[in-house]
């Protein structure tokens, strides 16, 4: 408690007495002020969060660009740039059982219109199989299954030819389709319809189930559920698998992560479990691929067991699980995010009142950035060795300009502040800031992961939760797929068609050479994979 002197003892204290007296005051009016000043720049970043934009586009007047020269940084007016960055939320799927009823799969197809595909065997084809022996044509075994098309659903009814010797009566079938999931309505189109309208589109199953009900088609969330964990596991995971090696290939990738709630994992309710993103460098632009990897904790024992066939750079943030793993091993380098550096300085600029922003730490730390930004993206269509050396030239100088500055001005800044948490954090990621600078094929930020990562992160807004493990093993196989069809410029709906029309003719095959012909990139796909080129 303060303590409070009458006039009377003020007027007895000596000279000596009264200074320390005056030097103490001032010393806690120092610290009421400081505190203050933190108070102040809590809620107005609470109010930005609840009331402002969440944009961290920069302004771009009066931006600067810099030097050191003879040890002091000198400023210049200048245009600059940097990019807009992506926020990560939370949340994902509720199911429901429902009682099977007989006869449930006619009543669901009946007024739905059919179209009969049959498959019958050429002359020379069952002259073949049956030689010298007469042959008579049995009923046909007929499979119906849904078939998808946007916005309408019809039946196609196989006829399937079946033939039997007169003699041996040895029987044989024409080619047909495999059954994707047996007894089961399910075709390639209309899953892959459910894997779009989820997994790109952002739409919840109950809201599928809802859309589908409009147009009198009775396929419900559970039955959509089921198809696609079923899929995922049966089909698509060796896809994924093959994916995941492929990604092996590359010398720099980048990684995120972002949680999210799994219903029915074990756990007590609303604990944490997370998605984590590894995606191919920004750099290469030629054949990018993003894996989801389902975990159900931010341990530093996945990230390990992900990366443990991985040599190369691996572009993250600033969690310190990276750089743990990164001290274990002589093969792997971890490069920071500019991005995540800058985002600190802004969210403490917007924390600042207007009046005195423009002169502020944090809006001279982003000036500096934003140059540093400028002079990199001039060099984005450079080959990786030509843009190594510009880097040299240009980037480099004012990556050490802005960290001689940080170092510079950083006891000076109110401790705990937003300002100087940005300040810190620079410090603290410095050597990993300028792994980008000895590297061509290097990002200088992570923003790339977080745009793979950001249709999770808008999904699970509209789902809340994932129900199980299962199922959150099985949108880790979606997202995959949808996020790597997306990055080269293919149509989802359609290469989740063509997968799951293909894969399952070779599940048997011990050879897995064919699924190279599937890769986003094959020269064998499909034109309607493809997206028109503009």
């Amino acid at each position: 408690m303060s303590v409070k002197f009458t006039e009377e003892q003020l007027n007895n204290f000596d000279k000596a007495m009264l200074i320390q007296l005056f030097l103490n005051q001032q010393e806690q009016l120092e610290s009421i002020d400081n505190k203050m000043q933190l108070l102040l720049e809590q809620m107005a970043d609470m109010n930005r969060q609840r009331f402002g934009r969440s944009s961290e586009k920069a302004d771009e007047s009066n931006q600067l660009s810099f030097t050191i020269e003879d040890g002091e940084i000198i400023f210049n007016e200048a245009e600059a740039f940097v990019d807009d960055y992506f926020d990560d939320d939370d949340e994902e799927t509720v199911t429901i059982t429902r009682k099977k009823s007989k006869g449930k799969k006619e009543e669901d197809i009946k007024g739905l219109p059919v179209e009969e595909i049959p498959h019958e065997m050429t002359e020379e084809e069952l002259k073949s199989f049956f030689g010298d022996e007469t042959w008579k044509r049995l009923p046909d075994e007929v499979y119906t299954r849904y078939k998808y098309t946007p916005a309408s659903v019809s039946v196609e009814e196989h006829h399937v030819a079946v033939y039997s010797g007169s003699k041996s009566e040895r029987m044989v079938k024409a080619n047909h389709p495999k059954q994707l999931l047996r007894n089961s309505l399910a075709s390639a189109s209309t899953v892959a319809g459910v894997y779009n309208a989820k997994y790109v589109n952002a739409m919840p199953l109950y809201r599928i189930e809802a859309e589908y009900n409009r147009v009198g088609i009775n396929i419900s969330r559970q039955t959509m559920s089921n198809w696609v964990i079923q899929c995922a596991d049966r089909y698509l995971a060796v896809f994924y698998d093959y994916l995941h090696e492929h990604l092996y290939d590359y010398h720099v990738i980048q990684a995120d992560e972002t949680p999210c709630l799994v219903n029915k994992d074990g756990r007590d309710a609303g604990s944490k479990s997370y998605m984590w993103v590894y995606r191919t460098g920004k750099m290469y632009k030629d054949k990018p691929i993003v894996i989801y990897d389902y975990q159900r904790t931010r341990k530093s024992d996945h990230p390990r067991e992900f990366l443990k066939d991985f040599k190369g750079i691996c572009v993250t943030d600033g969690y310190q699980v990276y750089h743990s793993i990164e001290k274990e091993r002589d093969d792997l380098t971890i490069a920071g995010c500019w991005a995540h550096a800058r985002r600190r300085f802004d969210e403490a600029l917007k924390a600042t009142s207007k009046d005195k922003q423009r002169s502020c730490t944090a809006n001279k730390a982003l000036k500096m950035i934003q140059a540093i930004y400028r002079e990199e993206k001039k060099l984005s269509d450079l080959s990786t060795a030509e843009r190594y050396e510009h880097r040299q030239l240009t980037v480099k100088p004012l990556v050490e300009a802005y960290f001689a500055w940080v170092h510079k001005v950083e006891p000076n800044v109110l401790a705990n502040s937003k300002t100087h948490k940005g300040l810190q954090y620079s410090i603290n990621q410095e050597q990993y800031l300028k792994v980008f600078l000895e590297d061509g094929e290097v990002p200088m930020d992570n923003n790339a992961a977080e745009q793979s990562i950001r249709g999770f992160c808008i999904g699970k807004k509209n789902w809340v939760m994932i129900d199980t493990i299962s199922g959150a093993k099985a949108s880790a196989i979606a997202y995959s797929i949808a996020e790597t069809a997306k990055a080269n410029n293919l149509k989802p709906y359609e290469y989740f068609k063509y997968l799951l029309t293909v894969i399952p003719e070779h599940l048997d095959d011990t050879d897995r050479s064919f699924m190279d012909k599937l890769l986003p990139w094959s020269d064998e796909l499909p034109s309607e994979c493809r997206k028109p080129v503009k």
